[in-house]
């Protein structure tokens, strides 16, 4: 396996497959001063996040390479080989070993890089499993099309199988925001999307005395005793008895009172994105062209309009089309003047006059409201007074961009604040239209301007961890039950930032997340050859789901799903039993949900005795160990990729 990259994430997938699934890696980065770490500024707070980047780079860079004799370690027979190198060309993959390795992974930041190598990797190793990170997904769906077309000209005799899982496009934005956002949402749901499916996995809190959880359709984790302990550490892969539990058993859930649950709650169809309207991306929706009061006004001078025709019928007794039209020109002032007409008459034609002029400045209004909103609809919005119970976002780059839509997809009100007015997301919260403020989080009246004392919750994810801490200390002062939500590179200082807040604010949710190993093992599952639909964080350990055809897997074929279950490592959640030629080939393909209705084969609600075919195909959740030892080193030909 050979791993080029130039961040956190190289050296964590490194450390993922070396010490999971005991593969042999290479790891192909840049020098650490020749690495794309930003320049440091002259400012005390610059230079602060340029060291904590550096020294984090060094840590998952030692990390990844744990020492051992002979440069052996854990899992591995041979010790994973380093290879430093500022540019990543085609002589490099050479003496990388790309020609005879079973996989590559291109996880530079740089999608740029990451194309050029694929192309040339593709060259020099037709059947070899690529694996790369693209921000751009509908340059990926492209790229991923050129590839394996390159592949099957190359060796016309390779396996369809092998050919379907032969490049896979991935973003780490994608993998992670899930997890990002369900952090914002009340009850902590952990969504994964997958062929217009959708998975809600819910945190709920112990049960009270007396009380019985409800398990949902399954039980997928056991949160830490030590949860509601400010002295406690949030759980992690060596926590011990105290820490999280993933997929226990039915006893051992039933028998853990104490503790709080994650259960896999609901399952529903997510169908494809609306369609949108005339004026999307050129103007504002009908209905906010006017405001509340001007609509009023308009209600009331129809109403009085209605009330003149009525007694204008009832008066001179003429049929209500006619007196309605009588009373629309004494209202525009066209009609002659009732002389010599009756009292009622003549009073009824001073009203409908008197209406008409208090008609002409609610015209003028709305024709200025008009025109201020469609020159304000390409503007970024301010947040509207009396907002309450939103999540503030702060940063809209890569990750930020991902965490907003998921955020307006689960139907959750957000105000975004950004520090560069041509960041990557502003456009994106300009087309959603998404509250905005401009500004440096760190000054003082930036977070109040985006009500911040009134929101739900806070989701620092720039990309500068002492502003993601500043920024939150800072919302803490202000509102200190506030939920709380860090992006952190570091997890020793993400520990150490998590359990001081907790400690400081027992009473409010705090959390603290790293990209990096939210995506890994996403992307060690896919140089694998596997499908991952999506990870779902608890607490600090990672729960993966995965898709695997059941046909000649000793573990699964001819077992029920009781015996296949094993407590602390694999789950079967539900079952595909679709016919192989109206089966979806990939759950995990988002351009799926756009081609209509297909007949459903997912079932979720599994009978423990019903025995496993050879056609079907499960999905499960599984441990990170769990699925390395369920799947162990199987050909790829048995299993689809992610």
């Amino acid at each position: 396996m050979v791993v080029c990259g130039d961040d956190t994430l190289a050296h964590r997938l490194a450390g993922e497959l070396r010490e999971v699934y005991g593969e042999r890696v290479t790891l192909v980065v840049p020098p650490v001063r020749a690495s794309h770490l930003p320049p440091a500024p002259v400012d005390g707070r610059g230079r602060t996040s340029s060291f904590i980047g550096r020294v984090s780079a060094v840590v998952a860079r030692t990390a990844a390479i744990p020492p051992g004799p002979a440069g052996e370690g854990a899992g591995g027979a041979d010790g994973p080989r380093l290879l430093e190198t500022p540019e990543l060309d085609e002589d490099v993959l050479v003496d990388a070993g790309v020609r005879e390795a079973a996989a590559l992974a291109l996880v530079h930041d740089d999608d740029d890089i990451n194309i050029r190598a694929a192309l040339a990797a593709r060259r020099l190793n037709p059947q070899l499993r690529l694996v790369i990170r693209l921000y751009n997904r509908k340059l990926g769906q492209h790229l991923e099309e050129l590839l394996d077309q390159a592949a099957a000209v190359a060796v016309p005799g390779l396996d369809a199988a092998a050919l379907d899982a032969s490049t896979t496009v991935l973003s780490d934005a994608d993998t992670a925001a899930p997890a990002l956002a369900a952090t914002a949402v009340a009850g902590t749901r952990k969504v994964i999307r997958a062929d217009g499916l959708m998975l809600r996995a819910v945190e709920r809190n112990p049960p009270g005395p007396g009380e019985v959880a409800d398990p949902g359709l399954c039980t997928l984790a056991l949160l830490s005793a030590t949860t509601n302990d400010p002295a406690g550490e949030e759980g992690s892969d060596d926590s011990g008895q105290d820490g999280p539990r993933l997929l226990p058993d039915d006893a051992s859930a039933a028998a853990a009172t104490g503790r709080g649950t994650v259960v896999l709650e609901a399952v529903s169809h997510a169908g494809p994105d609306l369609p949108p309207g005339r004026l999307a991306g050129r103007g504002a929706p009908l209905s906010s062209l006017f405001s509340r009061r001007l609509r009023w006004s308009f209600a009331g001078i129809v109403l009085a309009v209605l009330a003149l025709a009525v007694a204008s019928a009832l008066i001179t007794g003429a049929r209500p089309l006619h007196a309605t039209y009588l009373t629309l020109l004494d209202l525009f002032g066209i009609n002659d003047p009732a002389v010599d007409d009756t009292t009622e008459r003549q009073i009824l034609q001073l009203l409908a006059g008197t209406t008409g002029l208090l008609l002409l400045p609610v015209v003028l209004a709305a024709v200025l409201e008009a025109l201020g909103t469609f020159r304000t609809a390409s503007a970024l919005r301010r947040p509207p007074r009396g907002l309450s119970g939103h999540v503030v976002l702060l940063g809209l780059g890569k990750i930020g961009s991902r965490v907003l839509v998921r955020l307006r997809e689960l139907g959750i009100p957000v105000v975004c604040v950004e520090e560069d007015p041509d960041a990557r997301g502003i456009a994106l919260a300009r087309s959603l239209r998404v509250p905005t403020v401009i500004g440096d989080v760190t000054q003082e009246g930036v977070l109040e301007a985006a009500k911040i004392e009134r929101a739900h919750a806070l989701l620092a994810l720039t990309s500068v961890d002492t502003t993601n801490l500043e920024a939150a200390l800072y919302a803490r002062s202000i509102a200190p039950d506030l939920r709380v939500a860090l992006r952190v590179y570091d997890d020793g200082f993400a520990t150490a930032v998590y359990r001081t807040l907790r400690a400081a604010h027992p009473g409010a949710l705090t959390r603290s997340r790293s990209v990096s190993t939210l995506a890994a093992p996403a992307f060690a599952i896919a140089m694998m050859g596997r499908q991952i639909l999506g990870a779902i964080p608890v607490e600090r350990k990672v729960l993966l789901v995965a898709a695997i055809d059941v046909a000649g897997h000793p573990r699964l074929e001819g077992r029920t799903i009781a015996e296949v279950f094993r407590p602390g490592a694999w789950r079967i959640i539900a079952l595909d039993t679709a016919a192989p030629g109206d089966r979806v080939p990939d759950l995990a393909d988002t351009r799926l949900d756009r081609e209509g209705p297909r007949p459903a084969g997912l079932v979720w609600d599994l009978h423990p005795g019903y025995v496993l075919h050879p056609r079907d195909r499960v999905v499960l959740a599984a441990t990170r160990r769990g699925l390395a030892e369920l799947l162990g080193r199987r050909s790829a030909s048995r299993v689809r990729r992610s």
